[in-house]
């Protein structure tokens, strides 16, 4: 058996000539939590209907298990789907809509409320079988639409950003639920998303999605840290772009960099070995930009907008190059005016060498 549950190879799809997915590639290993991450129009729910068996491809193949079920049915694929509305069936009650699957399998009475009763316990939803799903609270309604997913026991379960229309308080209670029943029942997940936090916060893996195409696949940490384009920097963890220039390349991988004008120090950590006098693209987190600070390693910037939100300061800085980046700091306190220039600096592992 192969250590991956899905693979999918060079994919395409396009829809009246348009392009949707474009030669996409990844493979899958069992047990993992992996999300689709990307903007709205990226190819993120195309990539599921396709795996999912609800939509045909114009090239490559969909291997499950070792084997190709590219052009197999929807009901004879090994998986599971939940939709963004749940769909679930409003003239049943909870008992009715869980236990569906097994029913139509011809299950025995017996055989469906033994496994029902289990997982609605599994899913904290015990006591809950008679009621009718328009009673039920958004939450509750996630619940059983997983429930009635898993109760088949499926090898791969696809998810479509099915914590949307939850408030934020009821959204990060259930990332953390679902990431404890997705190791529990030791099945694979495949989630799609638009929210960055939420993909770090619950995925062994990460790809990101633009346009069609897979611009970076890693895990958390890796995407966060080091991401490879402008595009996924920005994407997910807001960082800031700052345009330079090699001035100078020393020893263990340091280089001396142009920053509007002022020699910056950063240490290059990435595979990348740029020249003297070429022109780069840096990330640096928002987190990672110091401001009031001395000298060293730093240069000047005016103060063009604060505001706070979330528990975080965020200033708005303009470079002398017009390079606009931001500094995010915990609290509300800070003295620096808008308008009024000011020394910022960095430490030189913050930097990220971009490939774009």
């Amino acid at each position: 058996m192969t250590d991956y549950i899905l693979e999918l190879k060079n994919i395409t799809k396009k829809f009246d000539d348009k392009p949707i997915l474009n030669d996409c590639s990844i493979d899958i290993k069992r047990g993992e939590f992996l999300t689709l991450l990307g903007s709205s129009g990226c190819g993120k729910t195309t990539t599921l209907r396709i795996i999912a068996g609800l939509e045909t491809l114009d090239s490559g193949s969909v291997i499950l298990n070792g084997r190709d079920i590219t052009n197999l049915e929807p009901n004879k694929r090994e998986l599971n789907t939940i939709f963004q509305n749940y769909a679930l069936f409003p003239h049943m009650n909870v008992f009715d809509n869980v236990g569906y699957a097994l029913r139509i399998r011809g299950i025995s009475k017996a055989g469906i409320k033994d496994a029902v009763t289990d997982v609605l316990d599994r899913m904290q939803l015990s006591g809950f079988e008679k009621k009718r799903i328009e009673t039920l609270s958004g939450g509750e309604k996630q619940r059983v639409a997983i429930a009635r997913a898993i109760i088949n026991k499926p090898s791969l379960l696809l998810l479509d950003e099915p914590l949307s229309a939850l408030d934020l308080q009821l959204r990060k209670s259930m990332q953390t639920q679902l990431k404890d029943l997705q190791k529990k029942l030791d099945l694979t997940f495949i989630y799609i998303t638009h929210d960055q936090e939420e993909a770090i916060n619950m995925s062994d893996r990460i790809a990101v999605m633009k346009e069609g195409s897979f611009l970076q696949i890693g895990t958390p940490d890796e995407i966060y840290n080091t991401p490879k384009s402008s595009y996924v920097a920005t994407f997910v963890g807001n960082a800031n772009i700052i345009n330079s220039s090699i001035l100078e390349k020393r020893d263990n991988n340091n280089l001396l960099i142009d920053v509007a004008g002022k020699a910056v120090l950063i240490h290059n950590n990435t595979a990348l070995v740029p020249n003297v006098g070429q022109k780069i693209k840096l990330a640096v987190r928002c987190e990672n930009v110091v401001l009031n600070c001395k000298e060293e390693n730093a240069t000047k910037a005016k103060v063009i907008d604060k505001f706070f939100g979330g528990g975080l300061l965020s200033t708005t800085l303009e470079l002398s190059n017009t390079d606009i980046i931001t500094s995010t700091r915990y609290g509300l306190k800070y003295d620096a005016d808008v308008g009024s220039e000011i020394c910022i600096s960095f430490m030189p592992g913050s930097f990220i060498l971009l490939e774009d």
